[in-house]
């Protein structure tokens, strides 16, 4: 097993990363009330030494619904201080970071489980104002990320949340141009979003893209049924302004179609011909939210199938995820060939920093 080509640079526009190892988006509750704690900024910092790119847990856009949970960060008005202690640490310690930014799209809790909301059909369907202020919130958000100091800036487009709810046939019902029965019809809503971010943080600052066809709730559920359904929505996301796909995949060995054992991954660079990313069950075996809500354990795996994909091009950066909770020094030990150091992944050793 040779992971040593993981530790060669990214370059990409703005971005300078000194390997390809991303740390992803992993919601967390820690900002009281949505102000990001100098803890926050502790955390990222420990990290910052060694990830090539560390992309912010989940943060909220400037408008209702836009998170379910107090604590997890905002990304406007009095929590941008906090923000701009986190990215001056990240900084201080090397490393280069982006915020997440998401409206998850629900507009009430449910107690018996996961809701769609903010109403595709009926008299509540989100009118055209609302989805244009929507639009503009995202905008502002990334204005703010670049004007604090961060390199780039995520937009949370899947796992069932607000843009994804647009993408999926399942909830979006609108007999409006923000529906359609096509996915390419679908993506005018996040098309928009692309468009004014990249109108208002210019050409050079790169934009990611974080897209699943599985749903919190259906891990059985795809947006893109065939590569030419994948084209249609991925092309016109591309065209907008995207530079990188994050792709996340429950298992990123697992082929997305039949025909062919490219992953989620490997479809949206060969489609786009733009940089990704793959996730998911890098460097540990378990399920994923079984291990990380539930606190099941996840062994430590090995990564041959990970080098075989990266060798032939299949993508250009590799998120882990649990890994990083579980031990802040989990790349330098990978980098340093110090496997026998490495532990599997336990909830309760995550602490305070989960």
């Amino acid at each position: 097993m040779n992971i040593q080509p993981l530790f060669s640079p990214f370059v990409y526009k703005n971005l300078t990363l000194k390997n390809r190892i991303v740390m992803p988006p992993m919601t967390r509750k820690h900002s009281p009330d949505g102000i990001p704690s100098v803890d926050v900024a502790e955390y990222y910092s420990r990290r910052a030494m060694d990830a090539g790119l560390i992309l912010s847990e989940s943060t909220a856009i400037e408008r209702p619904a836009a998170k379910h949970f107090k604590d997890i960060p905002n990304f406007y008005a009095e929590a941008l201080e906090g923000w701009e202690r986190v990215i001056r640490l990240v900084h201080q310690h090397k490393g280069v970071m982006g915020p997440q930014l998401w409206h998850v799209g629900i507009a009430k809790p449910d107690p018996s489980g996961w809701l769609p909301s903010l109403h595709f059909e009926g008299p509540d369907m989100m009118t055209r104002g609302e989805i244009q202020a929507t639009v503009e919130s995202f905008a502002n958000a990334a204005l703010n990320a670049k004007n604090l100091g961060f390199d780039c800036v995520e937009i949370h487009g899947g796992h069932g949340y607000l843009i994804d709810q647009f993408f999926w046939s399942h909830t979006n019902h609108r007999k409006d141009d923000y529906g359609g029965k096509t996915i390419g019809e679908r993506t005018r809503f996040a098309v928009e979003v692309v468009k004014a971010i990249r109108k208002v943080v210019g050409e050079n600052f790169v934009i990611l893209i974080r897209l699943s066809q599985w749903k919190l709730e259906d891990y059985e559920a795809k947006n893109a049924l065939t590569p030419n359904e994948m084209e249609s929505w991925l092309l016109p996301l591309a065209e907008a302004g995207i530079d990188i796909f994050d792709c996340s995949q429950r298992r990123y060995w697992q082929p997305e179609f039949e025909g062919s054992d490219l992953s989620f991954a490997g479809w949206a660079k060969k489609i786009t011909g733009q940089p990704s990313i793959t996730v998911g069950s890098v460097g540990l075996s378990g399920e994923f939210l079984q291990s990380l809500y539930h606190g099941e354990g996840a062994r430590k795996a090995d990564f041959n199938e990970l080098m075989r994909r990266y060798d032939r091009g299949e993508f250009d950066l590799v998120a882990v995820g649990r890994a990083l909770l579980q031990d802040p020094c989990w790349i330098e030990k990978m980098r340093d060939g110090r496997y026998d150091e490495l532990r599997d992944f336990s909830r309760e050793s995550l602490g305070r920093y989960y």
